[in-house]
């Protein structure tokens, strides 16, 4: 979360205020947002149940996904509704490399990632310039294709039966994963806030408002999308090879559309254009959704999870259209504290 004070506990030379200021600046981050950063990891840390730590590793793990979502969706207005293509290729490919030719699951790091944003660079060559419900279509198309080369293609990955990888620590325990993706929550939030606040960063956003008048501008609007849009599906893949190492077991259905909806909802109740907005609604609506799975009277009924999804969203968007970045903004401001307020637009 970015925030802002205006405040300091300790007298600071003007200087050595700026400096500090900016140093963390860089990284997308204020004091007040540094501070509630690392009581959030240690408080991250000091849980000691292995149900709960295992449920918070999942919930970063979506937070993560939605702010990769957000990237695209939030500031070049593209809906990438195959998301989940690209977050299963980096899946497969790492599970695939481990499976079939018995390679270290750190070894297929690099090449999740390449072939993730290979995808996203190639689609996008052929169809972002389309833009608004075509370049959503496209994508989804892809998804599809993905899913039945996942399902169809038996020799390489077994298709329904599913694909068994080496899991990427010999422990038990799952305190080590989410250490590991604390660690990739935090470069996916970092990198993308340094890329937003960059020239390339005014470029997406004024792609994002306005394609005609940012092109009047002298803004290349194809080369910023597919720009957007490939580092957003590297991200998808990076991902996609953390899952698959964390899980053990991949099957086609991960690379299905009700992935992609989860992620988009999760990114959509957190407020376009915020990225931190979807990485909260991550760790609100991920472990609300495991509550209700101890309830026996709902466990039967968790497909239906895809409905209350709709709803949420539809909710939101009707009357709370900024999310959850939004009603913090708003609040902030009611209260009159608006140096706490999100540095992002909504």
């Amino acid at each position: 979360m970015i925030i802002q004070t205006t405040a300091s506990a300790v007298p600071e030379t003007p200087a050595e205020t700026s400096g500090f200021k900016k140093a963390i600046g860089t990284l997308g981050l204020s004091p007040a947002g540094l501070l509630i950063l690392i009581i959030g990891i240690i408080s991250l840390c000091m849980v000691d149940n292995e149900y709960y730590i295992r449920t918070l590793t999942t919930a970063l793990m979506y937070g993560a996904l939605a702010m990769a979502f957000d990237f695209t969706s939030g500031y070049i207005n593209i809906v990438n509704f195959g998301f989940a293509a690209f977050w299963g290729l980096g899946a497969y490919v790492t599970g695939c490399l481990s499976y079939n030719l018995g390679w270290s699951p750190w070894a297929g790091l690099f090449f999740s990632v390449a072939a993730a944003a290979g995808l996203g660079l190639l689609l996008g060559l052929l169809t972002i310039r389309l833009g608004g419900i075509f370049a959503a279509c496209m994508t989804w198309f892809v998804a599809m294709a993905m899913l039945s080369v996942a399902s169809n293609w038996v020799s390489m990955t077994r298709g329904a039966t599913g694909l068994t990888i080496p899991l990427l620590y010999q422990s038990e325990a799952n305190f080590p994963y989410l250490a590991t993706v604390i660690v990739i929550v935090l470069m996916t939030y970092i990198i993308l806030s340094l890329l937003i606040r960059s020239k390339a960063g005014l470029a997406f956003q004024a792609i994002g408002q306005d394609i005609e008048a940012a092109s009047i501008s002298g803004i290349d609007g194809n080369y910023y999308k597919i720009m957007n849009f490939t580092i957003s599906c590297a991200f998808a893949g990076f991902i996609g090879w953390f899952m698959a190492h964390y899980v053990g077991v991949l099957t086609p259905q991960v690379l299905h559309t009700k992935a992609t909806v989860e992620i988009m909802v999760i990114s959509y109740i957190g407020g376009r254009g915020s990225l931190w907005g979807g990485l909260a609604a991550a760790m609100i609506i991920i472990p609300a959704m495991e509550q209700l799975k101890s309830i026996q009277a709902l466990s039967d009924m968790m497909e239906l999870r895809l409905v209350l999804y709709g709803v949420l969203m539809i909710v939101v968007m009707i009357y709370y259209p900024g999310g959850l970045s939004g009603l913090w903004n708003a609040l902030c401001r009611k209260l009159g504290i608006t140096g706490w307020t999100s540095a992002h637009k909504n």
